[in-house]
């Protein structure tokens, strides 16, 4: 059986006063990036910086490859873990140049000076950074800065890579195309990552399981594409972001929505009672596609974006965030049907 390349088990962090993780436990496969998201105050920095060795956690153990990195019996130091950080500032030297900020570390490593040039050439070549190889910092702009930030890391060879929101500096287009290929490099090199995240878009994007945190606890822990079809609870439908949560009651395979008695079928088993029915917004449809299985509002909003129209419609007491194909008149009533497949239901 492979070995996890990192097993926290029964974390415990309390930071003044305030209990930070919570007998929090994850585990993550060779190979594999996870991303951590929640709200801010979550734990998920807590989380990264105590698998680095910059905080200490109260109780757990923390295991990088099956070797004990902290418990209450001993740990091992920051610098000894062989882990690689990279954080949003870049944190590099401003008075090296791009070689020179890529070698140092395995400089004071004590590695022998052909060795650093290989493994420095390496990490120069698969980030396209060897043209600018002699340029410092400065001359670098904010996509560059954190190419060699990350180079720094590949030269390092860590038995694990901790992203601390690395992206979050860049405006928005180089963020998109840095981080296709960060992320090209990372699987390139076959390494383990831990990706933190406030961008939900950003963390389905870059991971290959995804982490939910909520008051220092992992409420889903699954694949991107599994937690968007089955959040866990309206906590990870209302954080994802992208949902609308209508209010009802479920009982068997019906929902009704409070406030206009419209009456839909749905997908989950076992819902009796209070009840939130999740609605992505590409699943509006025309009435005639689902005709019994529709529901009329009022549009409040109609916002143009690029391939559909964004509409905001008031169905009871509550708004729906819709893809559709035109513009709908704000005050205006719009009937429009989901399909019942679709339909995900969950405790209130």
């Amino acid at each position: 059986m492979t070995q996890p390349a990192l097993e926290c088990s029964s974390l415990v962090k309390s930071l003044g006063g305030k209990l930070v993780l919570n007998d929090l436990a994850v585990s993550v496969e060779p190979g594999e990036v996870v991303a951590l998201v929640g709200a801010s105050g979550s734990g998920k920095s807590t989380l990264l910086r105590s698998i680095a060795g910059l905080v200490s956690p109260d109780s757990g153990e923390i295991r990088i490859q099956g070797d004990l990195m902290w418990s209450r019996r001993g740990e091992v130091p920051a610098e000894d873990r062989n882990v690689g950080l990279v954080f949003q500032d870049y944190a590099l030297w401003p008075h090296m140049s791009v070689r020179q900020n890529l070698s140092f570390g395995l400089e004071v490593r004590g590695l022998k000076r052909e060795e650093i040039k290989r493994r420095v050439d390496h990490a120069l070549e698969i980030t396209q950074l060897g043209s600018l190889e002699a340029r410092r910092p400065s001359e670098l702009s904010g996509g560059q800065q954190q190419r060699v930030a990350i180079a720094r890391c590949l030269a390092m060879r860590p038995r694990l890579l901790l992203l601390d929101e690395p992206l979050s500096n860049l405006d928005a287009a180089l963020r998109d195309d840095l981080r296709s290929e960060m992320m090209r490099l990372i699987r390139a090199e076959g390494m383990t990552a831990v990706y933190v995240t406030h961008d939900q878009v950003e963390a389905m994007a870059v991971s290959d399981r995804l982490a939910v945190m909520d008051r220092g606890s992992i409420v889903q822990f699954a694949s991107p594409q599994a937690i968007y079809a089955a959040p866990a609870n309206a906590f990870v439908a209302r954080f994802l972001g992208g949902f609308s949560l209508i209010s009802g009651t479920a009982h068997d395979n019906r929902f009704a929505v409070g406030g206009n008695g419209g009456v839909l079928s749905h997908s989950s088993s076992g819902m009796n009672g209070s009840a939130m029915l999740v609605v992505r917004p590409e699943d509006g449809r025309p009435v005639d596609e689902h005709p019994d299985n529709h529901l009329t509002g009022e549009v409040v909003d109609s916002a143009f974006h690029g391939r559909c129209w964004r509409l905001q419609i008031k169905v009871g007491s509550d708004v729906v965030r819709l893809d559709w194909p035109r513009r709908e008149v704000p005050g205006s009533a719009l009937a429009f049907s989901l399909p019942p497949e679709r339909c995900t239901v969950l405790p209130a």
